[in-house]
């Protein structure tokens, strides 16, 4: 039959069909690679974690130009792990939940600042509309990525027990696009507010003295003379601008992971942006504080703009003088008196 002779010639090429893979497997590591897979018995866990305690890094095979993608562990990698799981959630803790407690202890013994003359009843512009619409743009943005970025270092710990996985894994996801999209308009945010006050916010030596008093926060009362920005305010600025500015490049980076150039040099911008992300969260918890229970009248500011004029004069005398000379009103402060000739 001819398909018999056909199978028969077949099967007289097959020892040499097996003889010519078995020299290109010989020929070709690559390929006996691809097809062996080893058992857990046959890696050597001691030799590996050897070679990572004497700095070594465990490196595979591979075909493409980049020589990193070689690297399967490496020392470093563990160190930024340890870092994450022991070393940031104790260090966003301490800040945070030490600032909380400070807060409450502070309001506790101070209790809220007043307005020692009382309300007025005639108010003075603070803040413009697009000054305001800048503060809230930054600040709304902030609270997405401060809650959103809380979730990467204490959802598993927090959140995950007490909703499951299904919903942790559904939220997680939607935060961490929040997360990367808010981050460009909080940059912008943060550079309107150095193109529209900076130049009220460079320190000088009315802030030394505002400092020496106290800033009017102590138990005595006595609220030291300003101008639009008093020292306080200056080191929120400088707080959130230098903060700020280092959250952004790093979560740039982090945002776009090639650019770095290294794995160990993402892992640097990591830390950083964790480690500043904790400590500006607890700041910006003390500016919230002050801005809305810790003093009576300062939410009106950025609330609807004005603010009562008693209020401006404890606390900013200086720029209600200001103010009042462009507006060609009298000023409440008495003239300097005139020696003698």
């Amino acid at each position: 039959m001819p398909g018999s002779l056909s199978i028969l010639k077949f099967a007289g090429f097959k020892p040499w069909f097996a003889a010519f893979a078995l020299l290109f497997v010989l020929a070709h590591p690559a390929a006996a690679q691809l097809s062996f897979k080893p058992t857990a018995e046959a890696v050597h866990e001691d030799k590996l974690l050897n070679a990572l305690k004497e700095g070594d890094k465990i490196s595979g095979r591979i075909s493409i130009p980049d020589g990193n993608a070689a690297n399967l562990i490496q020392p470093a990698g563990r160190d930024w792990r340890d870092f994450h799981r022991g070393k940031l959630p104790w260090i966003g803790g301490i800040a945070i939940l030490g600032m909380l407690a400070a807060l409450a202890i502070f309001l506790m013994v101070r209790g809220r600042i007043r307005v020692h003359q009382g309300f007025s009843g005639r108010t003075i512009l603070r803040f413009a509309s697009f000054e305001r619409f800048t503060h809230w743009l930054t600040a709304s943005c902030f609270i997405v990525l401060a809650l959103s970025g809380l979730n990467v270092s204490f959802g598993r710990t927090l959140i995950l027990p007490l909703f499951g996985a299904d919903a942790f894994s559904a939220m997680s996801a939607w935060a961490k696009l929040a997360h990367n999209y808010l981050a460009f308009p909080f940059m912008r945010g943060l550079v309107i507010m150095v193109l529209i006050w900076i130049k009220d916010n460079i320190p000088g030596k009315l802030d030394l003295e505002w400092i020496k008093q106290g800033g009017g926060i102590l138990p005595n009362g006595k609220h030291p003379p300003a101008r639009r920005f008093n020292a306080g305010q200056k080191g929120i600025f400088w707080i959130v601008i230098i903060g700020g500015a280092l959250m952004s490049v790093s979560g740039w980076f982090l945002i776009f992971p090639y650019l770095p150039g290294s794995v160990t040099a993402l892992q640097f911008w990591t830390v950083i942006h964790a480690v500043i992300a904790m400590l500006f969260i607890a700041a910006m918890l003390a500016h919230i504080y002050i801005g809305s229970v810790g003093m009576e009248g300062a939410f009106d500011a950025m609330g609807t703009g004005e603010v009562d004029e008693n209020w401006a004069k404890e606390h900013h005398s200086l720029w209600v003088e200001e103010q009042q000379k462009k507006a060609g009103a009298p000023s409440d402060r008495a003239p300097h008196a005139v020696p003698a000739e």
